[in-house]
């Protein structure tokens, strides 16, 4: 017999919600088949099992949300496995019907009596899909309970929709929150004329598209140009660790993607040793499956930058809150024409504006400036990006 415990799925993981099963009890399960889906604080993950065996017992209902290494299922051989899917037997004189811990606050909260719900869960226990099913009914019956006696009032607020936070949502909250507390950050904020770069990306994809490969993005090339640009500024790919700074010397780029339910990083390495076009299949694959939740664990680890872009959204500019135990993220806006004065003529540019967010403890302001000068140089004079 195995116990299967919650694993720890990312490096910055304390805790995990069962985000649904996707074995039953009494199925058999092979070495390495998914048996569940984990929401960690950073995406939701599959379990895979690590033995063969048959799913006796599920300790931990979907919805529930436990610390590492507490037991959630038990895989044997099968022999206790007839006993858990028996169903339920009819509740006796006013005994109470077994219910999960987490079922039982969702039902306190939405007003359902659990001597009412029919259980689905294994045993017949009562599980939070049971008692959303049965909140969602209860509208029906409301006419019929109207000639009822009137019930103690509840107080509610019918404006007002409480949505419960994802596990991914609480544990961004708490490290930015970390991270705006203990990391005395700073801002500096360029300008940057990317008319050129806006010229230059429109030839290299259409030759990149004559070839068969992919198109490349504003943002691939940013990448791209922050990666050399820390490669000739080292001092700014580094983390504050108490007493001592560590330096990075791989350049893993954290590209931040928004998700449905929150924010992830997935993370570009070696950038500085990939081309644009890598850079952008890359990036693409990994922002694809972040939204479907299914990045592993190692790409979302290691990163020693970030980059957030708001481009897209119309930002014009924005300062980014640092990604620990990273010393500097880089927050870029949207490109936009502005009139600007070159040899006595009123011309119009393409315009972006870039802001550095660093960490006081790690970078200084010299150090941060010379970095985004290098980067704004990069960026108007593209060829020197891919050359």
């Amino acid at each position: 017999m195995t116990e299967i415990q919650m694993p720890r799925l990312s490096d910055t993981m304390e805790e995990g919600v069962i985000s649904t099963w996707r074995k039953n009890v009494g199925d058999q399960v092979s070495r390495g088949e998914v048996m569940a889906e984990i929401e960690t604080d950073k995406a939701i993950m599959e379990l895979e099992a690590y033995d063969d065996g048959v799913l006796e017992k599920i300790l931990v209902e979907a919805g529930a949300t436990v610390p590492i290494g507490t037991p959630i299922a038990i895989l044997g051989d099968g022999s206790g496995a007839a006993a858990e899917a028996a169903p339920a037997e009819p509740a006796e004189q006013g005994a109470k019907p077994k219910a999960s811990p987490l079922a039982k606050a969702v039902a306190k909260e939405k007003g359902v009596d659990l001597s009412t719900v029919q259980g689905s869960g294994p045993g017949g226990r009562i599980i939070r899909a049971d008692i959303e099913a049965a909140a969602s009914a209860a509208p029906a019956a409301a006419p019929a309970a109207a000639a009822a006696p009137a019930a103690a009032p509840v107080v509610s607020n019918e404006d007002v929709e409480e949505i419960p936070l994802s596990n991914i949502r609480k544990v961004t909250a708490k490290r930015l929150t970390e991270s705006k507390q203990q990391a005395p950050h700073f801002y500096l904020t360029s300008a940057i004329d990317v008319t050129d770069l806006m010229a230059f990306r429109a030839t290299l994809n259409e030759r990149l598209q004559a070839a068969g490969g992919p198109k490349v993005s504003v943002n691939d090339l940013i990448v791209k140009a922050v990666a050399t640009a820390l490669r000739a500024n080292p001092a700014v790919n580094v983390s504050f660790a108490g007493d001592k700074m560590l330096q990075h010397k791989r350049i893993n780029l954290g590209v931040a993607v928004a998700i449905d339910n929150g924010l992830v990083v997935p993370v570009v390495k070696d950038a500085d040793r990939k081309s644009v076009s890598e850079i952008a299949a890359e990036s693409r694959e990994l922002a694809g499956r972040a939204r479907e939740g299914k990045l592993k664990l190692d790409e979302m680890s290691g990163g020693t930058f970030s980059i957030s872009n708001l481009g897209m959204f119309g930002i014009e500019q924005f300062s980014a809150v640092i990604n620990p135990p990273e010393a500097a993220i880089l927050a870029v806006g949207a490109a936009r024409d502005e009139v600007q004065v070159r040899d006595g003529e009123f011309v119009a540019r393409k315009i972006l504006r870039a802001t550095l967010s660093a960490d006081h403890r790690a970078v200084d302001g010299a150090v941060g400036a010379a970095f985004l000068q290098l980067l704004t140089g990069l960026l108007e004079d593209p060829i020197r990006i891919i050359a």
